[in-house]
């Protein structure tokens, strides 16, 4: 049974850090993309960042870019988003997402994934 369990959400003031945790189990970490995605309430869910290949290929948003980073652990089947300089727009519902099997599609797009977080929240005050 895959998991993905989203942590490390929570309240900070505008330019402030989070870094968010995203483990993974219940299938053989082989490598292929995971995402990280938001949703504000009212909103879409939009795709923030994406790892892929092992690691070696990494995807941003353009509104994150430079300021979050994200990278994977895969002896611990972990994947972290690092977010620096946050702003009030990037408080949102923040979800996890692998692809297993080989879908195809933009990393940064939703499509590509088929496994989904629960999700982990994060609010940031101006």
């Amino acid at each position: 049974q895959v998991q993905l369990v989203e942590s490390g959400g929570g309240s900070v003031q505008a330019g402030g850090s989070l870094r968010l945790s995203c483990a993974a189990s219940g299938y053989a970490y082989s490598g292929l993309c995971m995402g990280w995605f938001h949703q504000a309430p009212g909103k879409d869910r939009e795709g923030v960042a994406a790892i892929c290949t092992g690691g070696t290929t990494t995807y941003y948003a353009d509104s994150v870019k430079g300021r979050f980073t994200i990278s994977q652990d895969s002896a611990k089947n972990t994947v972290y988003l690092q977010m620096n300089s946050l702003k009030p727009e990037d408080a949102a519902m923040y979800y996890c997402a692998a692809e297993i099997g080989g879908l195809s599609g933009f990393p940064l797009d939703s499509g590509r994934y088929n496994y989904w977080g629960q999700g982990t929240q994060v609010t940031v005050s101006s």
